[in-house]
């Protein structure tokens, strides 16, 4: 039986629940969404004892203000720095966090990345729409956090052992991204190459849907009239006739019709999506197979973090 664990006083600017998307449906036209740092969603998770597929609330930028309702309650917010805080006073991320009915859970200045998620032992109580529990705002996709709202947690478990990280995590405003080139390489001369690999690009205007990036030198207009619309990968990196690219992230269109120089490799979106505006990111190219080896000590790191805490 769901328990109401918090009553949301401000939702905040960007807050959403979200877990790891729709999966299977972008060829129906529908949007996948999920966490953008899919790796400290699924550690929140992880940390309160839930299966690290389940869903998380992420916040970014201003964050939101919820009463504990519960009796008691396990919770970790994992992520961005955004100042955690219980009744005013500053708390640890990366670990487990008891609550008590009546306290206040706030966030302050950002200190550090961009999104931040909030674990509930139990998992969150989220109507299930085409698989996943993921917000999407324009097609009306799960549930909404509003002011007013109560959002209960699917069950409450006894409370869990004090535990936590000891890894640091840090999320640096400039940073390396690996890419796999293609696949319209015929679409750019060798000179759009070595520009995009070699020139830093400052991180513009972004959202949920994709990261504008801007630099020194844009890349060349197109030299054929466009290509067929195709599907569009998570960390496609689009470059319209302005030559400054757009990495498509958690909820980006599920097809496209402008050419594609690269797509940033899985394990990278982690960090590159924490890179707030002004930041800098640097390309690097990758072959399939360094991305391949990339994803598979991704996933061993966070299968050691599931033993360390299982313990």
């Amino acid at each position: 039986m769901s328990c109401p664990i918090f009553q949301v006083d401000k939702p905040g600017l960007l807050t959403s629940f979200q877990d790891m998307g729709r999966k299977k449906h972008q060829s129906k036209g529908v949007v996948a969404s999920g966490a953008m740092d899919t790796t400290a969603c699924q550690i929140a998770n992880l940390l309160v004892g839930n299966p690290k597929e389940e869903a998380c609330i992420e916040i970014a930028v201003q964050g939101p203000s919820f009463t504990v309702t519960a009796k008691s309650a396990t919770i970790a917010i994992c992520g961005a720095d955004l100042s955690p805080m219980i009744n005013g006073t500053p708390v640890d991320m990366w670990k487990t966090l008891q609550v008590n009915e009546g306290d206040k859970l706030q966030f302050g200045a950002p200190r550090g990345g961009v999104y931040a998620y909030i674990a509930v032992s139990g998992g969150f109580s989220v109507p299930i729409h085409l698989g996943s529990k993921s917000f999407y705002s324009k097609a009306s996709l799960g549930l909404e956090i509003k002011k007013g709202d109560m959002l209960s947690a699917e069950s409450l478990p006894s409370p869990l052992p004090a535990r936590g990280l000891r890894h640091e995590f840090s999320y640096p405003k400039e940073v390396e991204v690996r890419v796999i080139r293609g696949p319209h390489e015929t679409h750019f001369g060798t000179e759009d190459f070595e520009q995009f690999f070699s020139q830093a690009y400052q991180v513009g205007q972004g959202d949920r849907m994709g990261y504008r990036l801007q630099g020194k030198v844009p890349l060349s207009s197109p030299t054929h009239k466009g290509i067929a619309s195709d599907a569009i990968p998570l960390g496609g990196i689009q470059v319209p006739e302005d030559g400054q690219p757009i990495v498509l992230l958690a909820d980006r269109q599920t097809t496209g019709g402008y050419r594609r120089i690269g797509t940033v490799i899985t394990a990278d979106l982690p960090k590159l999506v924490q890179v707030p505006p002004g930041g800098m990111i640097q390309f690097k190219e990758a072959t399939l197979d360094e991305a391949y080896k990339a994803l598979e000590e991704q996933q061993l790191f966070l299968k050691h973090v599931e033993i360390f805490i299982q313990k």
